[in-house]
């Protein structure tokens, strides 16, 4: 039995992964998937990955290409979720922020510097016609940590995938101000450099596994309810996700690759663009 060490976010798009493991998919073919769950998301996914602490992840497109233009040894091996991420940008809820106006030149929290919500937040402020330069962070490491940050104030607004914050806005603890999709495919399937090229076997079987799941997602009686249930959604907000999301069993495009380059070098958020074979498999 190999152990290959994975992780992802604790969100609904990665159940798939998590139905493989239980039903014994992996483990059919002589493979122990570990699987850890990151709630501080990409920034820290891709920390993982660069010390090698983790073979796999699934993380976001943004911010794993940044990551490697920094000289992260990884590779994107696939797309795993070909639709756009869906931000939805808070505010708490006390406050007196009413619309996406209110937040110019105020003060974002994120999870870590070359994480989705930072990223994201000069794609949303160059949307809005802001000088990026005057934007300001305060760093909350997760979910729990934007709750805090702006309930005191040290912070004003927060972005994170819509559907996940959703109860915080439904219980009274956020306001939802708007919304701001990634502009390509939002998760990647990624590995380190030295796992990729020592296991081209073992990750096609793994491949070959996860693209059977998620090609078959949406057909399975009820996952509806089962994703309503395990992730503590509304049963209508989960059919509403599902309608918005496709999964992937292709390789990111080279031309998707080049928007998301060209794209964070505009944000100046890359200092350089570098070849496609460096960053696809």
């Amino acid at each position: 039995m190999k152990t290959v060490k994975i992780i992802g976010v604790p969100e609904h798009f990665n159940l798939p992964w998590h139905l493989a493991i239980e039903e014994g998919a992996f483990e059919e073919r002589g493979i122990n998937l570990e699987w850890t769950d990151i709630p501080e998301g990409t920034g820290k996914m891709s920390e993982l990955l660069k010390n090698k602490e983790t073979d796999l992840a699934i993380i976001l497109t943004e911010g794993i290409v940044k990551s490697i233009t920094e000289g992260n040894a990884v590779k994107i091996v696939q797309e795993f979720i070909a639709s756009p991420l869906l931000w939805g940008i808070h505010a708490d809820a006390s406050s007196s922020f009413t619309s996406l106006e209110d937040l110019k030149d105020t003060t974002a929290a994120i999870s870590r510097f070359g994480s989705g919500s930072h990223l994201m937040s000069y794609v949303q402020a160059t949307k809005m016609g802001w000088d990026t330069e005057k934007l300001k962070f305060n760093l909350i490491n997760n979910l729990d940590g934007a709750v805090e940050s702006l309930a005191s104030g040290t912070a004003d607004y927060f972005m994170w995938e819509r559907f996940t914050t959703k109860p915080l806005v439904d219980n009274g603890t956020f306001k939802h101000l708007g919304n701001c999709p990634t502009p390509w495919p939002c998760f990647m399937i990624v590995g380190t450099n030295e796992f990729v090229t020592k296991n081209n076997g073992l990750l096609k079987h793994i491949l070959e596994i996860i693209n059977t799941y998620t090609v078959e997602f949406k057909q399975i009686p009820r996952i509806d309810s089962t994703l309503a249930n395990r992730y503590h959604q509304k049963l209508e907000d989960i059919q509403e996700w599902l309608q918005l999301t496709e999964w992937s069993q292709k390789q990111l495009p080279k031309e998707t690759l080049a928007k998301v380059q060209t794209t964070l070098k505009e944000l100046n958020l890359i200092d350089s663009i570098i070849p496609a074979s460096d960053i696809l498999r």
